[in-house]
């Protein structure tokens, strides 16, 4: 599903001229080297991109990652499976819902079980995929569009993301660390309602993204600032193994739902929007034809959602209800082994991507058995997606980094993990 006209494809990126004398490039005081971060507003966290300028051109730029590490991957191996779960909220922060069900696809990949989820339980982990990925890239557009001096179209998404958080709190209790998926099913049903306050959601959405497109899609100025800039050829894209909205925008026809797929995506009809250039006024493109995509995923979600339980049947894996608890011998042990111990996992390496807003998340698991890994690590798609810029920032303009590391979407809190 192309988004934009193949005439365009002709478009080249920006480049810098040659100057006049070659030597004299190599004199002392002739370049610059300038700090972009880490405490930058354009960086989206705390990104620290060294930048050697030739005048207003860029000549080198060498991102320095890292100030935000917490050492996550180390953690999961003193935590249980089950204790980790809190920990992949703070990945992609802005996205936490999805990342919950990536790693525990992971997991019950591990254990054998992800087969045996109940349809119910699918059935609602995509809906809070695709909440995700409509959250996330609200956020990711309204900041890109600040960045570039449209505060409007920040004011529209922020308000669209603030009613997903409500959507948020009243299935979790929480509005943005939600930890709502549990390793074999959810921590909880829906509450009452929550479907009809959904679909309330999804139609005021639409006249949103509407909008926003009108605001910003024949905008004279948001056009020259990113049209034609940060373009990113297929091949180039594939060979920095960029994945999500910044792959496709490149004419790359992957995608982890269609690709691989895994729960219901099979069962569902959506479109997956690719780009033609692979500039910045691609990522956006894409990005915002990936929202009315994720709309059009929760709409069947929702006409087919089925009855029945949330969790596997299996006292094992997920804990016990409490009033058996309170009452039954046996369930008292199943809580007891779980909150101590954790599951039982046998020995093994799995690993699992899912299709996150940002790209490819994906959780590579070694396990020796018990009830933590021995070894977790982390595929983040912010990372990834970032090591091209060496490559891509040289020969644009300084202002270029604005709108090149806006159209990008990352999150410093995923790359740093």
């Amino acid at each position: 599903m192309e988004i934009r006209d193949t005439a365009a494809q002709a478009a080249a990126a920006v480049q810098s001229s040659a100057p006049a004398d070659a030597d004299a490039m190599d004199l002392p005081g002739e370049k610059m080297v300038l700090n972009m971060g880490p405490s930058h507003p354009s960086t989206h966290g705390v990104l620290r991109i060294v930048l050697e300028l030739d005048g207003e051109v860029i000549t080198k730029a060498e991102p320095d990652v890292g100030y935000l590490h917490r050492g996550d991957e180390k953690i999961a191996e003193n935590m249980t499976y089950t204790q980790f779960i809190p920990y992949t909220d703070r990945l992609d922060y802005l996205a936490p819902l999805a990342n919950n069900v990536a790693y525990a696809l992971a997991v019950e990949k591990l254990l054998g079980i992800d087969r045996q989820l109940t349809p119910r339980c699918q059935y609602i982990r995509v809906i809070c995929c695709e909440l995700a990925r409509i959250s996330s890239h609200l956020l990711g557009i309204g900041c890109f569009a600040m960045d570039v001096g449209a505060m409007t179209v920040f004011l529209y998404t922020f308000t669209e993301r603030e009613k997903i958080y409500n959507l948020c709190e009243a299935l979790s209790g929480a509005r943005f660390t939600t930890s709502y998926t549990r390793i074999g099913g959810l921590m909880r049903d829906l509450p009452p309602g929550w479907t009809d306050q959904c679909r309330q959601f999804l139609r005021e959405v639409v006249v949103a993204i509407d909008e926003v497109e009108q605001l910003l899609t024949r905008n004279r100025i948001w056009v020259d600032r990113t049209k034609d800039v940060g373009v990113i050829s297929p091949e180039l894209a594939i060979d920095y193994a960029l994945t999500g909205p910044n792959l496709r925008a490149s004419g790359v026809d992957y995608d982890v739902r269609k690709a691989h797929p895994y729960l219901v995506y099979d069962r569902l009809k959506f479109d997956v929007p690719r780009g033609t250039v692979g500039d910045c006024y691609d990522r956006y493109l894409v990005r915002m034809e990936e929202m009315r995509q994720s709309v059009r995923i929760i709409h069947q979600c929702l006409d087919q959602l089925p009855g029945g339980p949330v969790n596997v049947p299996d006292g094992k894996t997920v804990l016990p209800p409490k009033d058996k608890v309170l009452t039954g011998m046996e369930e008292l042990i199943h809580q007891f082994i779980l909150v101590t111990q954790g599951v039982n996992a046998p020995a093994g390496e799995v690993y699992f991507g899912a299709e996150n807003p940002k790209g490819e998340l994906g959780f590579y698991i070694h396990s020796r058995g018990g009830g933590t890994p021995y070894r977790l690590k982390i595929r983040a798609p912010s990372f990834v997606n970032l090591s091209i810029l060496p490559r891509l920032l040289p020969g644009h303009l300084m202002s270029d980094t604005v709108s090149i590391l806006g159209s990008f979407d990352f999150v410093m809190g995923e790359c740093d993990r």
